[in-house]
């Protein structure tokens, strides 16, 4: 894969690009509110120099292709809404899976579903993407929302699956095919008549 810390993404209101050390500070306050940490397989930052330990990790593995984690930012202002990010890359299959987590403040907006139509067509178009996979806690309704709103169908559940901060939760799992996001006019909107 090739690298992605050059990679910026712009739409109507947003730029997704590589998160960079001055983010350490909105990165911590989004992933330390339980509000949005609720579903996620992985706890809440317990403090700001993990947030910083974050962004140099998704840094270097942005440079080497690994994945490609970009921070959602809000044109208008500058303010950094949250993150998005397609992993687990896998270059025979094609395949890869997505994650994504937006600031409280911004749910709502209409502003996931604008970086992740961002984020999919650069999957399928640049990268060249057959299959891009979601695996989500089924309680999460907004984020299952979301997806489906994208073309995602959901393909399984997986019971009992995650064990975060000793909560046992279970995985809903998505995929959306290259096939489908070209039919449906690759904006998650439907084509057909």
């Amino acid at each position: 894969m090739p690298a992605f810390d050059q990679t910026t993404l712009r739409t109507e209101s947003l730029l997704l690009r590589p998160l960079r050390e001055s983010d350490a500070p909105a990165l911590f306050g989004i992933f330390s509110d339980p509000r949005v940490t609720r579903y996620l397989s992985r706890p809440s930052l317990p403090n700001i120099a993990i947030a910083h330990e974050r962004i140099a990790r998704d840094v270097e593995a942005m440079s080497a292709g690994r994945y490609a984690c970009f921070g959602i930012e809000q044109t208008v202002d500058g303010r950094l809404l949250g993150e998005c990010s397609l992993f687990n890359l896998q270059e025979q299959c094609r395949r890869a899976e997505i994650g994504y987590t937006l600031a409280f403040e911004a749910w709502g907006k209409g502003y996931m579903n604008e970086a992740l139509n961002a984020l999919l067509e650069f999957g399928f178009s640049e990268l060249g993407l057959n299959r891009v996979e979601a695996d989500i806690d089924p309680r999460n309704l907004r984020s299952a929302k979301s997806l489906e709103r994208l073309g995602f169908k959901k393909e399984g559940h997986l019971r009992e699956r995650w064990i975060v901060a000793g909560e046992v939760s279970d995985s809903g799992l998505y995929g959306l095919l290259a096939s489908e996001w070209i039919s449906r006019g690759r904006n998650g909107q439907s084509s057909e008549t």
